[in-house]
């Protein structure tokens, strides 16, 4: 019996280990084709380790892209932090403050969850224009934080439910009122809430790429669309290419390594009731 368990988990890890160098076959494409002189870099070749390590394709794609992201970290900090304080407050209030209609006005905002952008593109953009806020980063924060409030008011709607309504009979008791509470009780119990939420805004608006070629011309746009300038019009260096997709990725790659743990931790303590 001992065999077979023994022999059944030899399987199950070497099937992880199987599936794990399969999913890490690009990045190691990517890693030493960004490391290879521009001369070896080709098709036959992109399995083969480089002659010579040069770093070259790295200083030319981050002098590129350089402007560019801090264009996406100007966009990205605010936008984050807004969208979440922001769904903070609506599920707090939906899931603590019962009124006459607020089902349905939750329903009315996860609603918004579901709107391809494509659907909504050229309002979104003669809107954005009848407001001054087009071609530029303020415009590219509005949007994105109109459309994280839905998912954000849902991840903290189900987190607070878990929170004793007693907390808040104790908190009106003792002389707090709406924004007592939430500043008091609500906001430092739900860290691990926020966690989730920027976590997931700060990838999900990092890598959005839609809004930000539509939205934005060459002076405020985003890392995503410079990247994909990057490629040239005639010849593509793809060293220099995988080097610009490697230092694009790098933040919230180093995101969901730091802080990965906190995020799983939190998504499981908002996920008993709903």
């Amino acid at each position: 019996m001992l065999k077979k368990i023994r022999l059944g988990r030899v399987l199950v890890y070497l099937i992880l280990a199987m599936m794990t160098i399969f999913f890490l076959m690009p990045i190691y494409v990517m890693l030493i084709t960004s490391v290879k002189p521009l001369a070896e870099v080709s098709l036959d070749r992109m399995w083969e380790l480089p002659s010579t390590v040069s770093f070259e394709a790295y200083g030319y794609a981050f002098e590129r892209l350089y402007p560019n992201l801090l264009n996406t970290i100007y966009l990205v900090v605010p936008a984050t932090l807004i969208s979440a304080l922001l769904g903070s407050l609506n599920g707090y209030v939906i899931s603590k403050w019962k009124f006459k209609g607020s089902d349905w006005i939750f329903t009315a905002i996860l609603f918004g969850m579901f709107i391809p952008y494509q659907s909504i593109l050229i309002p979104l953009i003669q809107f954005l224009q009848s407001i001054g806020l087009y071609n530029s980063i303020p415009g590219l924060i509005l949007v994105h934080v109109v459309y994280g409030i839905p998912i954000t008011t849902l991840i903290f709607r189900n987190f607070y439910a878990n929170i004793p309504t007693e907390l808040l009979e104790a908190a009106k008791i003792d002389g707090a009122g709406f924004l007592g509470i939430y500043r008091y009780v609500m906001f430092p119990l739900s860290i691990s809430g926020f966690v989730v939420v920027c976590i997931w805004q700060f990838t999900n608006i990092w890598n959005e790429f839609l809004f930000a070629v539509s939205i934005t011309s060459s002076g405020s746009q985003p890392v995503m669309v410079a990247l994909q300038n990057l490629s040239g019009s005639q010849i593509v260096h793809w060293n220099v290419q995988m080097a610009g997709a490697l230092l694009a990725a790098l933040p919230t790659l180093l995101i969901y390594i730091l802080v990965g743990k906190y995020f799983v931790r939190g998504l499981l303590a908002g996920s008993v009731k709903g």
